[in-house]
C-alpha cells in the first residue's frame, strides 16, 4: 500500500502545465471540458486517499471502528501504521468536507436568492433589473414548474446604458452561451475540486477563463461580429462589478480581459485541431493525462489493498 496512498495527494502537480498552456492553445470548449475532468478525477482520488490514511493511521486509536485483528503483526506489516499521518488526515478530511459544503451551499443560496429577486418580473429569457450598478450574468434555471427551468440572462439597466444596440446583442448572446453550455456546472466542479486539493487551484482559475472565452467565441459566431463582441467586453469590464458568486458566469468576469479582447481580434480558433505531442501544449496534455491516470491507479491500488487486508483480518 505504502506510497500508493500518498501519490494521489501530490500528483495534481502534473496538471499545472496544462492549466497554463490550455488557455491560449486549445479551443476554449475543449480546454474547459478537459480541465474540469482532470480536476474532478484528481480531487476524487486525493480525497479517497485521505480517507484511506484516516483508516490506516488511526487504527490503534481508541474508538476506531476496526476489529481487534487489525493490530495483528501480519496486518500491521502489510499496512504501515502512522498515527501522526492519520490524525493529520482527519483534520484535512474535515477541512475538505467543510470547504466543499460551504462552496456548494453558497452557490445554491445565491441562486435561490437571485430567483426570488426575479419572481415579480415577467417570465422570459432576459431579466432587466433597474439598478445603478452595472452587471450582467447567466442565472441557471431553478427547476421544473418555476418558468425558469432553462435559466435567464440577468442584466442591469446601468449595464445596458453603457452599450449600444449591437453590443447589447453581443452581451445577450454571450450569456446565452453560458446557459447553453451549462458553464456554472464546470465552474462549481473545479471550485469544489480546488477545495478538495489546493494544488488544483490553477485549474480553477484556468476554467474560469476558458468558460468566458467559450462564451466569447459563441457570441462572435452568433452575431458574426468579433470586433463588436470584443468592444462590448472591454466596455463592460471597465464598469462591471462582477457576478454574485464565482460559480455563476458573467459578461465581464474578473480576470485577464485584455487577453479575451485580443483573442477576439484574431481569427476564430479551430475546434478540431489537436496539438502534437512534440509541442509544449501537447506534452502538457500527456503529462496531465499520465498524472491523472497514475492518481487513479494509485488510489485504486491502495483501496483494493486495504479491502483485501480487512477481508483477511476479519473473515466472515
Amino acid at each position: 500500500m505504502g506510497v500508493f496512498v500518498i501519490l494521489p495527494l501530490v500528483l495534481p502537480l502534473t496538471a499545472l502545465p496544462i492549466a497554463r498552456l490550455a488557455e491560449p492553445y486549445l479551443h476554449p470548449r475543449i480546454a474547459t471540458r478537459l480541465l474540469t475532468v482532470l480536476a474532478g478525477v484528481l480531487a476524487l482520488c486525493s480525497t479517497l486517499c485521505l480517507g484511506l490514511l484516516v483508516v490506516v493511521g488511526t487504527a490503534q486509536l481508541p474508538g476506531n471502528p476496526l476489529p481487534d485483528a487489525w493490530s495483528d503483526p501480519e496486518v500491521r506489516a502489510a499496512v504501515p501504521y502512522d498515527e501522526i499521518a492519520g490524525k493529520a488526515a482527519i483534520v484535512a478530511l474535515v477541512a475538505v468536507a467543510v470547504g466543499c459544503a460551504a462552496a456548494a451551499g453558497r452557490h445554491c443560496t445565491v441562486r435561490r436568492r437571485a430567483h426570488r429577486a426575479l419572481a415579480g418580473l415577467p417570465v422570459g429569457e432576459l431579466a432587466v433589473l433597474t439598478d445603478e450598478a452595472p452587471y450582467a450574468y447567466a442565472l441557471p434555471g431553478a427547476g421544473a414548474g418555476t418558468g425558469t427551468r432553462a435559466g435567464r440572462v440577468v442584466v442591469s439597466t446601468a449595464m445596458l446604458d453603457c452599450l449600444d444596440a449591437r453590443e447589447r446583442a453581443a452581451l445577450v448572446a454571450h450569456e446565452h452561451a453560458h446557459l447553453g453550455g451549462h458553464h456554472h456546472r464546470y465552474l462549481l466542479a473545479v471550485r469544489l475540486a480546488a477545495r478538495a486539493n489546493p494544488l488544483l487551484r490553477p485549474l480553477r482559475s484556468a476554467v474560469a477563463y476558458t468558460t468566458e472565452r467559450w462564451a466569447d467565441e459563441e457570441a462572435a459566431r452568433v452575431t458574426g461580429e468579433r470586433t463588436v463582441v470584443a468592444r462590448a467586453i472591454g466596455k463592460a469590464a471597465l464598469v462591471s462589478r462582477g457576478t454574485p458568486t464565482p460559480t455563476l458566469a458573467g459578461f465581464a468576469a474578473p480576470g485577464p480581459v485584455p487577453r479575451r479582447v485580443a483573442a477576439l481580434l484574431e481569427p476564430a480558433p479551430s475546434a478540431v485541431s489537436w496539438p502534437s505531442v512534440f509541442t509544449a501544449v501537447g506534452l502538457a496534455v500527456w503529462t496531465a493525462a499520465a498524472g491523472t491516470l497514475g492518481s487513479a491507479l494509485s488510489s485504486a491500488n491502495a483501496t483494493i489493498t486495504l479491502f483485501l487486508v480487512l477481508k483477511a483480518a476479519t473473515p466472515l
